[in-house]
């Protein structure tokens, strides 16, 4: 089968970062699907496990953890699909990804994809709607369907594939959705979203959201590196508020300031069922088809912004470096095989 792998971790303009090769087709056992990859998409994790490093893979890597296919077959395990349907998902990262034309993954990590969509929209959607949904949701305990209505969120980085898809999330369960950006095609986009407010990350936001009638907000998610929101982040989040982190810490910060206000401090890893094999690793089946039914309902939208044709090393080695200049909007999905 036709993939796209590497062998060594090179910066992205190298031709050798990411290269085509030719690997055998995986034979499905257990609650493994095997799926016929129609669309996959690109994620900063991707990035950041492609980043130059002095390691040399004995055989080739594949990367990749968003898709969208066709279930071709099935371990003897398999209960949750059958030959045909059509799935999609967001793998796990401790096995080899979704760059394949030809994958395999747990049943119980992927979902029914939504029918209104066709395959380059919905590969967009399974990493970011994740996390998206397990923090606001499972972390920081929202409701879902509007029990906390009014309740307030700041989600700084905004525009981002992940931003994207939290705005949907958090306006449908009636929070107030304040995201960050800085751009003016960033805003619009935000604001696309549904974002009640926008303000800019580029400067104090202290101010900004006091000028918006906010002296303080319930939840705060950074969907980008901390260190830099930090002291804001503990400043603004309210008595008994909630700071959701996604991006690995390079440097200490300090939680002294989170005492006084009995604030917490959430991660939010996508990964963690898969990688640890949890009892509840089924619920990420769950989210996925409600995500799908919600899409399908007219409720939540699609974050594509882009797509390249076919999936090849080529084109993968493009997307990697539109996520890298972290000027990206949305998602970037590759689609066919050539």
């Amino acid at each position: 089968m036709k993939a796209v792998a590497l062998t060594r971790y090179l910066p992205i303009d190298d031709p050798e970062s990411l290269i085509d090769v030719e690997l055998p087709t995986p034979t499905p056992a257990g609650h493994d699907l095997r799926v016929r990859v129609e669309a996959v998409s690109v994620n900063p994790v991707d990035t950041k496990v492609r980043a130059p490093k002095a390691a040399v893979e004995a055989a080739p890597r594949v990367l990749g953890w968003d898709a969208a296919g066709v279930v071709e077959a099935v371990g003897e395990a398999v209960t949750l699909f059958k030959p045909g349907d059509r799935v999609y998902y967001a793998g796990a990262i401790d096995r080899p990804g979704c760059n394949a034309e030809f994958h395999l993954v747990d049943e119980r990590i992927v979902g029914p994809m939504p029918r209104t969509l066709d395959f380059a929209e919905a590969a967009a959607l399974p990493l970011t709607a994740l996390t998206a949904w397990e923090l606001l949701f499972e972390r920081f305990g929202f409701d879902a369907d509007g029990a906390d209505r009014d309740r307030t969120l700041l989600m700084i980085a905004g525009a981002g594939g992940l931003g994207s898809i939290a705005i949907q999330l958090a306006k449908r369960a009636g929070l107030t959705a304040i995201a960050t950006a800085s751009r003016a095609e960033t805003v619009d986009w935000c604001r696309r979203m549904g974002a009640d407010h926008v303000v800019d990350h580029r400067q104090p936001l202290k101010p900004q959201l006091e000028a918006l009638g906010f002296a303080a907000v319930d939840a705060i998610v950074c969907f980008t590196a901390a260190e830099p929101y930090w002291a804001q982040m503990t400043d603004l989040v309210a008595p008994q508020g909630r700071i959701g982190l996604v991006v690995g810490m390079k440097q200490a910060v300090d939680l002294e300031p989170l005492k006084s206000k009995s604030a917490s401090v959430h991660w939010e890893y996508m990964f963690t069922r898969a990688q640890y094999r949890t009892p509840d690793m089924i619920a990420q089946h769950r989210i996925l088809a409600r995500v799908a039914a919600l899409v399908d309902a007219g409720a939540l939208r699609s974050t594509l912004t882009g797509t390249l044709a076919p999936i090849n090393a080529a084109n993968l080695r493009v997307a990697h470096a539109r996520l890298e200049s972290g000027r990206s909007i949305g998602k970037l999905v590759l689609r066919g095989w050539g």
